[in-house]
């Protein structure tokens, strides 16, 4: 009798046994504790959890733009002007058009050198519809505009057509070549972009003499219609003339260089003086999407679809359907838990009731026997 109370004890153990372990995996399934040990993550934190996974890179390495995700960049001020040169300095869009005299103190070859440098421009700049556009404006007793600012979108065919443009010789209307871009070329029927595009208008005048027409007035206008210019000088030009045409500040706008044989070692401090800072890939603090501002080399703050910016201007958060759709994500899969465990409880308590029909033969026989 003492072995039959020990075997019915060894069992009933063993049946505890087997409920606590088939329970305990679940956490009992009430809908708080199963939330509270296995937390759902929501999109939100998802989304950020994957966005610090992703190395941002910047446009000159693939950078991330708008539409994707960049990572705020821990630099030190040294960094940020080292990388203003070499890495995060992009080329902004613009409307350029150049202003190049070729009239008789031009001589043929160094007109060459002056198409040479064009070139070598264009080769620093993102050419396209949607980049910088660029026109030519061709001067000496008269003016010709070679092409406008919506011929040319791949640097191919611009560069063929730098290499087609001829010297005009003869005068130096120097004023009358603004006054014809200013009037003909920077308009939107020639393919200038609207003010509101925020695309900055430049004028870049190539001259190695002195203008045989005023250029204050006109160079004036030019500038309150929002064009910048910039003036380079070559040999026999005219300093108190380019300082009349140029834009503030002068000592950024007015170059000099003793020969044409040396005016493209002005390529670089071009490239400098249009770069446009790639702000973001300095460092920003953006929640979810940072995007460039071209026209004064900052940022603004953008959100994924589903989220709205906060009033920071920098933080975003989830819009409430989207936040709703979460929760019925969330009881979606508590119900499914509940019912696997349901599941799993039945399956076990079939088993233990099998094994108690067992035991009971058991005994019966048992009792037979005495």
């Amino acid at each position: 009798m003492t072995s039959l109370i020990g075997g019915l004890v060894f069992c009933i153990s063993f049946l505890a046994l087997e409920v606590q372990a088939t329970y305990r995996p679940f956490g009992g399934y009430h809908p708080r504790q199963h939330q509270a040990d296995s937390p759902i993550v929501p999109r939100q934190t998802f989304q950020r959890s994957f966005q610090q996974q992703q190395p941002f890179q910047s446009v000159q390495q693939g950078q991330q733009h708008i539409g994707n995700v960049q990572q705020p960049a821990q630099l030190s001020q040294n960094q940020r002007t080292i990388d203003l040169g070499e890495t995060h300095c992009k080329s902004r869009p613009l409307d350029l058009v150049f202003i190049i005299d070729s009239s008789r103190s031009v001589r043929p070859q160094e007109f060459e050198k002056v198409k040479i440098f064009l070139a070598d421009m264009v080769d620093t700049l993102e050419i396209g519809a949607d980049a910088t556009r660029v026109a030519v404006v061709n001067y000496a007793s008269t003016v010709k505009i070679e092409f406008l600012l919506k011929t040319h979108f791949d640097k191919p065919g611009l560069k063929a057509a730098l290499a087609r443009i001829e010297s005009l010789a003869a005068g130096t209307m120097t004023g009358l070549a603004i006054k014809t871009a200013m009037e003909e070329t920077f308009t939107e029927g020639s393919g200038a972009r609207l003010t509101n595009k925020n695309i900055a208008k430049v004028a870049i005048i190539v001259t190695d003499g002195r203008p045989q027409d005023t250029v204050e007035e006109v160079a004036a206008a030019a500038r309150a219609a929002g064009i910048e210019i910039y003036a380079v000088g070559v040999d026999r030009a005219d300093m108190k003339s380019l300082r009349l045409m140029a834009s503030l500040p002068l000592d950024e706008h007015v170059f000099y260089v003793e020969t044409y044989g040396v005016i493209e070692k002005l390529t670089s401090k071009f490239r400098e003086t249009l770069c446009g800072v790639d702000a973001c890939a300095l460092g920003h603090d953006c929640d979810h999407i940072c995007v460039n501002n071209n026209s004064n080399n900052s940022y603004g703050c953008k959100c994924r679809e589903g989220y709205t910016l906060n009033a920071d201007k920098k933080t975003c958060s989830q819009d409430a359907n989207e936040m709703s759709g979460n929760e019925l994500s969330e009881d979606a899969c508590m119900c499914e838990a509940q019912i696997a465990f349901q599941m799993k409880m039945q399956s076990t308590i079939k088993q233990l009731t099998n094994k108690l029909d067992d035991l009971s033969r058991k005994v019966t026989q048992f009792g037979g026997r005495r």
